[in-house]
């Protein structure tokens, strides 16, 4: 039913469920699956900015060593998987990989680490479900 499942991560609970969720799906259906962490990059202004280049780094080591965190739990269960890195605004970056990879389902987070009120779905979880072409699964 899934050869290859996409799922958003940036580390909030309802993210690491996403995953988990994932792995659960890739064990049954015997799918690969494809995480990617995406670095706001509209929220810091250009990476040439001195400020700006030390907040993205971290955000890109923090992301690494997740996906990396992420890879390893995948190994112990026997799942293929692999992971990517970008910049940009979430939502279209999730698109863009969701095509390029040619993603069978969507697992992601129904809201992220900037999101603060409870029971209400996120804006990049919102704005996937509303645009994707691929089923979404909110987690």
């Amino acid at each position: 039913m899934y050869d290859t499942i996409l799922v958003p991560t940036d580390g909030s609970d309802p993210a690491n469920r996403a995953v988990e969720h994932a792995m659960t799906l890739a064990d049954r259906y015997d799918a690969t699956i494809h995480a990617m962490y995406c670095v706001e990059t509209h929220r810091y202004g250009e990476p040439a900015l001195s400020s700006s280049a030390i907040v993205l780094n971290k955000l890109e080591e923090r992301g690494q060593s997740m996906l990396e965190d992420q890879r390893e739990r995948a190994d112990t269960l026997g799942i293929d998987f692999e992971w990517s890195m970008c910049h940009g605004r979430p939502w279209e970056e999730i698109q863009r990989c969701c095509e390029k990879i040619d993603a069978d389902l969507i697992v992601i987070g129904y809201q992220g680490q900037s999101h603060r009120r409870e029971a209400k779905i996120g804006s990049v979880a919102e704005r996937v479900v509303r645009t994707a072409d691929t089923p979404v699964l909110t987690a």
